[in-house]
């Protein structure tokens, strides 16, 4: 059942779509995704006039609040992490939607208890029995929560949508499983419960606008889409790198490490967007398709030990700030073997990637927070200069910036002004924050609606998922069969192999 604005203009593109009469229910209410990301996303969409007048919020956790109370905890999640601004009377309408349940996943009174109260909210809300379940859990609650949703009836109605009683949908947090067996029991428990097209599996960087506009630049655009293949491009760096460390994170983080957290969810996918071919169209089932072709020819590139490097960070200085290394962060053993750093290069069997190494990399306690996609071309065939010339002219490169600074900057040669012939590297830059007047959205904001709507066009289906990890689980074993990472200074670009991994190709990192 969809709701439509009767005062929006169809032909008026320039309006978003707005969600209908909907519950958004958030498991693992008490957690720090949900207050910096989830609830400050929702009342931004409401403050959008996203969300209508039949919306309502409900949180489901272990602490004895009553509504009022958990009003408050959103209230004050809201004053501090909101992008739109706080305004009293746009809280006032969704306040009256907020309520919450206590009690444990695995407690069938309290998920009769979650039944009865969206009932209620179906008929004093208007929610019309569409409801979405966010699973802002760890990993081994998925079965739990599951069972007890399908248990109490919760789950009813999931699937083709039921114009009688309304639409069910599941929304999950990564990490999708460890490695690829894991992915698919993983995928089997929730399958079991939730048809695959009501499974939103979120990966929030497929929801910020940077990436987003990837699809923009190369199909809108004649410019770029002749060079987009391997007669131009040398090679292609994907980097996300951060310059904070896993203090108070060890509870997540150990044992997961770089690769799991960030290559085989996150970077994997931005490879598929860029190394993708044109879809017929922008419907998610095309978008996917394009997608599974990318993942399903990539591999990684041997011999392994060459070709791959992991890092974990030491001691060292963080700009002006002297910081300690992973193995003296508080709740980390000092013998853990988790990488913090992870460096991975992927090949693509297909015509247009043929050659084309795909360098993917992440980091903690790095240089500075960036994530960036750099399509590096190879040089002109022909110089007609002499060394002296050209020699500070290095690669053309086209580097999309997805944070923090998002935009596209493009580099290449320019005569440096005066009598000689010198040339040089210099920028084209293009920047969103000074195009446009408008603040891009957060990427909660973007997926959150695209649940309540029920559009799956930025979310990986099971086959990306168990793809990806097909893609990764050789890198993982390798690394385990192989002892300790090698330590790297806090506040630099990575361990030495990293860089080794490049020079035996006479290549080297971009330093953003």
């Amino acid at each position: 059942m969809t709701w439509t604005n009767p005062l929006r203009d169809p032909r008026d593109r320039r309006l978003p779509r707005i969600a209908g009469p909907s519950a958004l229910v958030i498991f693992g209410v008490t957690g720090d995704l949900a207050r910096r990301k989830l609830m400050p996303a929702v009342y931004d969409l409401a403050n959008r006039g996203l969300l209508p007048p039949g919306f309502a919020l409900v949180g489901f956790a272990r602490r004895s609040w009553s509504h009022e109370d958990f009003s408050e905890i959103v209230r004050d999640a809201v004053k501090q992490n909101s992008r739109t601004g706080f305004r009293q009377e746009v809280w006032d309408r969704l306040a009256e939607g907020i309520r919450f349940v206590q009690g444990e996943f695995g407690d069938d009174t309290a998920f009769d208890r979650l039944a009865e109260t969206l009932r209620d909210l179906d008929e004093t809300r208007g929610t019309d029995g569409n409801h979405a379940f966010y699973l802002s859990v760890p990993p081994d609650a998925f079965p739990t929560v599951c069972e007890q949703l399908k248990r109490s009836g919760l789950a009813d109605g999931a699937g083709p949508e039921n114009p009688e009683g309304g639409w069910r949908r599941v929304v999950i947090e990564k990490p999708f499983g460890h490695d690829l067996e894991s992915a698919k029991q993983l995928n089997a428990v929730v399958n079991e419960v939730f048809p695959e097209q009501s499974v939103f599996r979120i990966d929030h960087y497929l929801g910020k606008e940077t990436v987003q506009n990837i699809l923009a630049l190369r199909f809108a655009n004649q410019l770029f889409e002749p060079m987009w293949n391997s007669h131009y491009v040398d090679h292609v760096q994907i980097t996300m790198a951060e310059d904070i460390g896993l203090g108070g994170r060890a509870g997540y983080y150990d044992g997961i490490g770089a690769a799991r957290d960030v290559i085989q969810n996150h970077l994997l996918q931005l490879m598929a967007l860029v190394a993708m071919e044109e879809p017929t169209s922008f419907r998610p089932s095309e978008l996917q398709s394009e997608k599974i072709k990318v993942l399903s020819a990539a591999s990684l590139v041997e011999p392994l030990d060459e070709t791959t490097a992991r890092g974990q960070y030491g001691p060292g200085w963080q700009g002006s700030e002297k910081v300690v290394g992973l193995l003296q962060e508080d709740g980390f053993s000092h013998t853990s073997t988790t990488e913090t750093y992870a460096a991975i290069t992927v090949e693509i069997a297909s015509r247009r990637w043929a050659g084309v190494p795909f360098y993917l990399r992440t980091g903690k306690r790095l240089g500075r927070r960036v994530t960036e996609i750099a399509l590096v071309f190879k040089r002109a065939p022909h110089l007609p200069f002499d060394d002296t010339m050209t020699e500070e002219l290095g690669h053309n490169a086209l580097v999309i910036r997805v944070q923090p600074d998002e935009g596209v900057t493009l580099r290449f040669g320019s005569k440096v002004p005066g009598a000689s012939m010198e040339v040089r590297d210099v920028n084209m830059d293009f920047s969103y924050g000074e195009a446009f007047t408008v603040a891009s959205p957060e990427a909660y904001e973007r997926l959150i609606l695209d649940v309540l709507l029920g559009e799956p066009s930025l979310f990986p289906v099971n086959e990306e998922v168990e793809l990806s990890w097909r893609i990764l689980d050789p890198a993982l074993e390798h690394w385990a069969a192989n002892g300790h990472p090698e330590e790297y200074e806090s506040g630099t670009w990575g361990p030495s192999s990293a860089d080794a991994m490049l020079e035996r190709t006479g290549r080297t990192w971009r330093r953003p």
